[in-house]
């Protein structure tokens, strides 16, 4: 037997059925008309930008990272809780802008902007992260062009990293940012080219669970900033800090210390060095915000056994859920969080295998997990499925088609 992943909190059962904002899962379903669906709790969202609230200094804004999940109307709810938005691509910058978003809220990152991102960007009035020397260039000769000073920080690949991160963004040779070392050039280039400047973008790494690294790393950060920006002669406007601050996934893992994290970082702004005594302080946060507010619902389509082992067959499967599958980088497939949704509070009787309904041997979305008994017909819930789900799965793989998506 595998264990499963730990159920978030917040959820509840109505009937003896997972409920999500009120509402059976069977009733979302019906509501959504379909299967597979996935489903995002306004109240998880409220409760997690509180938490931070709670334990952030009052000075350190909230950023949300759209990549991590940019359906429009989860973009549309987090607009009114957090203070700004950091976008990967003009496509997410039109999300944005279609659910009315503020540019001077937006900044841009990505390593490799087009041109003519740089200048949907420069003319909409959103900060560019610039990437690299030649980025910086491009985007001054656009913004000469259009007649627009574009608005531009700089994106800073630190020498150090965020230990025990599951994607490191910082540290070494990389793709991501510009090199430390040339940060004071570039940004002297830029503003005396007539760039509004606005500041650093310093991202260290993504998914760390050890409170003890996501301090480290912040305190890091803020030394950086703070001598990059007396080298260059220039203020900081603003600082984005970036994130890193990971979700529990697997059976061992334990929840980031917040409160620790925010006593940490509240000692750290109050003692800032003159240099940052006024720029503006954010968090970039994305799967910390919306990963365990988000449930994907499949229906079981077949119960079959094969030399004596169970099989749940549904309609769901990596194409919306590459990550529960284990194929989204994960070195040691483990079970996400799972459940049989419309036998949510029955004991578990027996050990079975949930699979998708794609042609291939990779499509798992749990192994040898105890469950309740479920018949043709029963809903099965994966769990932590609110970032890195419906857009960044291969949903045209085998043409089954895209999820249905639900905000309740």
């Amino acid at each position: 037997m595998k264990p499963v992943g730990p159920i978030p909190a917040g959820y509840e059962s109505i009937g003896g059925e997972l409920a999500i904002g009120g509402k059976r899962a069977s009733e979302l379903v019906a509501e959504a008309g379909r299967t597979p669906l996935f489903v995002y709790s306004r109240a998880h969202l409220d409760v997690r930008v509180a938490q931070l609230r709670a334990a952030l200094p009052a000075r350190v804004g909230i950023n949300y990272a759209v990549k991590a999940n940019p359906h429009l109307a989860v973009i549309g709810h987090l607009a009114g809780l957090v203070d700004g938005f950091d976008i990967a691509s003009s496509g997410e910058l039109g999300f944005c802008v279609a659910v009315g978003i503020d540019p001077a809220r937006i900044s841009f990152a990505g390593p490799g902007k087009r041109d003519d991102e740089l200048e949907a960007a420069i003319a909409t009035g959103v900060t560019l992260n610039c990437e690299s020397e030649g980025e910086g260039r491009r985007a001054i000769a656009i913004g000469q062009r259009l007649g627009r000073a574009p608005r531009i920080a700089i994106r800073v690949n630190p020498s150090f990293e965020l230990k025990g991160s599951g994607m490191k963004m910082g540290g070494g040779a990389k793709p991501f940012g510009v090199d430390a070392d040339k940060v004071p050039d570039l940004a002297r280039f830029l503003i005396g080219e007539g760039a509004e400047w606005r500041g650093l973008h310093i991202f260290t790494g993504s998914q760390a669970l050890s409170t003890e690294a996501i301090i480290e790393a912040q305190a890091n950060v803020l030394e950086l900033a703070a001598n990059l920006t007396d080298a260059i002669g220039h203020g900081c406007p603003k600082l984005n800090m970036g994130g890193g601050f990971g979700i529990p996934y697997f059976p061992g893992d334990e929840p980031l210390d917040l409160s620790r994290v925010g006593a940490a970082l509240a000692e750290r702004v109050g003692h800032l060095p003159a240099s940052l005594a006024s720029s503006e302080l954010c968090l970039e946060l994305g799967r910390y915000l919306v990963g365990e507010a988000g449930v994907y619902l499949c229906r079981v389509i077949d119960r079959k056994e094969s030399h004596g082992v169970v099989y749940l067959v549904t309609d769901g499967g990596l194409h919306h859920q590459l990550a529960a599958s284990g194929n989204f980088g994960t070195v040691v497939r483990r079970n996400y969080p799972s459940a049989i949704a419309t036998r949510y509070e029955a004991e578990p009787i027996e050990e079975v295998n949930i699979v998708g309904c794609l042609c291939t041997p990779l499509d798992r979305l749990a192994d040898n997990a105890f469950m309740p008994r479920a018949e043709i017909g029963d809903l099965v819930a994966v769990f932590c499925a609110g970032a890195y789900g419906a857009s960044a799965s291969p949903a045209a793989f085998l043409g089954h088609g895209p999820a249905a998506e639900l905000l309740v």
